[in-house]
């Protein structure tokens, strides 16, 4: 059953309605042993943790003293993040660099810690999943014409993250060797 209520003269449907001002704001002891279980509980970005911080009506000065503290006590670390984000997608998600690239741009991270998150991940484990990718839907689109089914199993290798010479190169694999 939902509630209304009328606060200065707006109609309040929902707790969510009503402005974080409104709302029971948290001290910046309590923001800090929330935000320590956060970041414990899994790798974050500076910008996810800072993001958690105003969603508990923290003040500006508030969230940079948090945060600060934060990773002095290495609750945060923005390249642990950064391999470890990579890493995961990478190994259970099938993502190729550029995806996570884009992913960890979205989260702010710096290029520099973007670069040594992508070195982590090894060529020749990035070449053996592109190539696994790419022959299990060769073989899925079997029964397409032959034009749709390259466009189709390349669309879907960019579409997972993969650079595009290495795709190319690898249809091209995959169609010298139907024709053998």
């Amino acid at each position: 059953m939902m509630y209304s209520a009328v606060v200065k003269g707006y109609n309040v449907v929902s707790l969510k309605d009503i402005p974080v001002i409104m709302q029971q704001r948290l001290t910046k002891e309590q923001a800090w042993q929330k935000i320590k279980h956060y970041c414990a509980y899994q790798e974050r970005s500076h910008y996810e943790a800072k993001q958690k911080l105003y969603s508990f009506g923290l003040y500006k000065n508030e969230v940079e003293d948090l945060l600060s503290k934060l990773i002095e006590e290495d609750y945060l670390n923005e390249e642990r993040f950064a391999e470890q984000f990579a890493g995961g997608k990478f190994r259970m998600k099938h993502w190729g660099k550029i995806k996570i690239t884009y992913e960890l741009k979205q989260k702010q991270v710096s290029a520099y810690n973007i670069r040594r998150a992508l070195q982590s991940i090894a060529d020749a484990d990035y070449i053996a999943t592109l190539q696994k990718l790419a022959e299990a839907k060769w073989q899925q689109l079997r029964g397409e014409q032959y034009i749709a089914r390259q466009a189709k199993a390349t669309s879907y290798l960019l579409q997972k993250g993969f650079e595009s010479p290495l795709v190319q190169k690898t249809i091209q694999q995959l169609k010298s060797k139907d024709a053998v």
